[in-house]
């Protein structure tokens, strides 16, 4: 009997098994297209809700009758290439009432030299200085509690900030339910292609992810390198959880469990470098869905108390059922294809076909949308469209990958751990 017997052709399978790939199918080649098609409809009513109003100029904030105190904190680690820039970038917020609290965590290059001499030069700029790497919830913690402002922003230490950017955060806190702002990071490294497609990554998979998110009134994440928060609520819940990989999304988390309103703010623009190789990127969306999932398996229990986190729940759970269902199809198929020779022509392929060409039509309406939204805030997108209409694709992809290879390191990950830094990809040309 040849090998060519025990081939078992997606056409011949049995009327059971046949349905059940089907079904598999139909779920993993539908998924990304609902949701972006929600992603598409909730960004809109974004816009038209909370975003036309009062207008989508970013140099023209609103005036104000009072401007309370900011603190803006920049924990560092081994940022020397970066820091210099960062808090000169600071010095010229266009904002009356902050201060600058720079965070030298243990870094073993010359950041804490660099910080050290801008404190002559800048008598706003306060910084500390931990001996040893003690991870950026510690470093947050620690200047949260060394300031009495009471509205705290927190950046990255290779972040550029707007000058109008405290402005269209602070808005926010005028109403006193609200706990935290997230403003809009823009990427800067777009000397490679992998820079350039991140362009269109935070505009049309983060941007409007997080529009439609808020147009029900919830949010998975702040943004870990631009959000502003209410000291007042940090207090309540506990401050930054120091055993978090995404401190970022356990503070969401803590804040909406604790009856907090989160929001977003497209016109706080930060500017931020991103990975530009595959490993960089790679390790950095690994360790994201590390964190989500860390955090996921630390509150699920306690959601009874919010029932209207219920959803964030249900979308994270679909989009880890379907990204095992993807890498359940891709194991069976790269099994036929290795051990029965089957023939490719029998093979769904994802971008043939009507179902190709109804994804491939999503994604590029989705982009068209995302980057319509953002132009206002990041000039000359439309002309990175050729760049980005392919990247909704390699997102999925990626983000199904990242998903299966976090969930063991999540399980297995020591309880109470220090959730330490390592030095990021910075990219190649971040100018």
């Amino acid at each position: 009997m040849t090998a060519s017997n025990f081939s078992i052709p997606y056409f011949t399978l049995p009327a059971l098994m046949g349905d059940f790939w089907d079904v598999l199918l139909s779920f993993v080649f539908l998924y990304p297209a609902v949701m972006s098609c929600l992603w598409m409809l909730g960004s809109l009513f974004f816009f038209f809700r909370y975003e036309r109003e009062p207008h989508r100029i970013v140099d023209q904030p609103p005036e104000r009758k009072f401007y309370p105190d900011v603190a803006v904190l920049v924990p560092c680690f081994n940022e020397e290439d970066n820091v210099e820039d960062t808090v000169m970038t600071l010095m010229k917020l266009n904002y009356p009432n902050y201060e600058i609290i720079a965070i030298n965590d243990g870094s073993t290059d010359n950041t804490g030299a660099i910080l050290n001499a801008l404190t002559a030069q800048f008598p706003r700029l306060r910084v500390i200085h931990n001996k040893q790497n003690q991870g950026k919830a510690v470093g947050l913690n620690t200047a949260a509690l060394l300031t009495h402002a009471p509205i705290l922003v927190g950046i990255d230490g290779d972040a550029r900030l707007d000058p109008f950017c405290l402005h269209w955060l602070v808005r926010h806190f005028d109403d006193a339910q609200v706990a935290a702002v997230t403003g809009n990071p823009r990427v800067r490294t777009r000397s490679t292609l992998l820079g350039r497609i991140q362009v269109g990554e935070f505009s049309s998979i983060i941007g409007l992810i997080k529009r439609a998110q808020r147009s029900y009134n919830l949010l998975f994440t702040v943004s870990g390198v631009i959000a502003a928060f209410r000291r007042s609520a940090l207090f309540e819940v506990g401050f930054w959880s120091p055993d978090k990989l995404t401190e970022d999304v356990d503070i969401t988390w803590k804040l909406q469990l604790a009856g907090w309103e989160i929001r977003f703010e497209p016109r706080a623009l930060c500017w931020i470098l991103m990975p530009e190789t595959i490993r960089g990127l790679w390790g950095q969306r690994l360790r994201w869905a590390t964190g989500g999932a860390q955090v996921i398996l630390d509150y699920w229990s306690t959601l009874w108390r919010q029932p209207r986190m219920w959803v964030l729940l249900a979308e994270y759970a679909i989009s880890l059922a379907w990204a095992a269902c993807m890498a359940l199809l891709v194991t069976y198929r790269l099994a036929d294809l290795i051990f029965y020779k089957m023939d490719l022509e029998s093979v769904p392929i994802v971008m043939l076909g009507w179902t190709g060409m109804i994804l491939g039509t999503i994604f590029l309406l989705q982009t068209l949308l995302s980057l319509c939204l953002d132009s206002p805030y990041d000039h000359h997108l439309l002309k990175n469209y050729f760049w980005m209409i392919w990247y909704p694709i390699i997102y999925w992809l990626l983000t199904a990958s990242t998903a299966i290879a976090a969930i063991p390191l999540a399980l297995f990950r020591k309880t109470g751990r220090r959730a330490t830094w390592i030095s990021p990809d910075r990219g190649i040309n971040p100018n």
